[in-house]
């Protein structure tokens, strides 16, 4: 049998934990990454009825509706009740770093149409402050202007394009001890689809895994 990292039976008991607050007949947003592939098979392990589904990239999809999980296109909802996600970094306040799988607009456009938004990560993801890099995307109109533009504290990720064709890259310069300036900052560029900067807003509860128990932090 393959041996199981701690930090992976941490993710599983965090994402376990969060796809309890799923109901039957919620909408709900599927985020992407190690901490969400574990989040699908316990929501389908639940057998809920009536839930609908958006997800914030290919992979989530695929494995969603390989497990029985419904998912359809985000044009025919509005709103949802619940979106779950993992993270990169989470600061005591509640600032995230997200975007290491390079779909953090699509998931930052899921967070925000949440009337819920919950964080699972393990013991590692929990920082002191945040720290580099913040993961861009950028429009692939225009890009090489606006690396230009953005300048040498910007280098481009050798990465895949995101889901909607953004250019992957990283943001390595001054300004993470002041998060929301800095995400000010890099919004102002037209050229930046998105930034990996999270606000506590946002995120409405963490599930931290430690070891076999799941700290419960709310934001709200």
């Amino acid at each position: 049998m393959p041996v199981v990292s701690a930090a992976d039976e941490e993710k599983r008991l965090a994402a376990e934990a969060a796809a309890e607050l799923v109901e039957s007949g919620m909408t709900v947003g599927l985020g992407t990454g190690s901490t969400v592939a574990h989040l699908l098979p316990a929501i389908a392990r639940r057998g809920l009825e009536g839930i609908r589904c958006v997800a914030t990239s290919v992979a989530t999809e695929e494995q969603a509706r390989e497990l029985g999980i419904p998912v359809e296109d985000f044009d025919s909802l509005t709103r949802l009740d619940i979106a779950i996600d993992g993270t990169d970094e989470v600061t005591p306040d509640g600032w995230l770093i997200k975007g290491g799988g390079g779909a953090h607009l699509r998931e930052k456009i899921v967070a925000a149409a949440a009337a819920r938004f919950v964080v699972v990560c393990d013991s590692s993801k929990p920082v002191p402050k945040l720290s580099w890099p913040v993961p861009l995307e950028l429009f692939g109109f225009g890009a090489a202007s606006t690396l230009e533009r953005l300048g040498p504290d910007v280098q481009l990720r050798d990465a895949p394009r995101s889901p909607d064709g953004g250019v992957i890259a990283d943001y390595t310069g001054p300004g993470l001890d002041n998060p929301a300036a800095l995400a000010a900052r890099l919004e102002a560029d037209p050229g930046v689809a998105a930034h990996g900067l999270f606000p506590p807003d946002m995120v409405s509860e963490v599930f931290i895994a430690r070891g076999d128990a799941v700290d419960r932090i709310s934001h709200t």
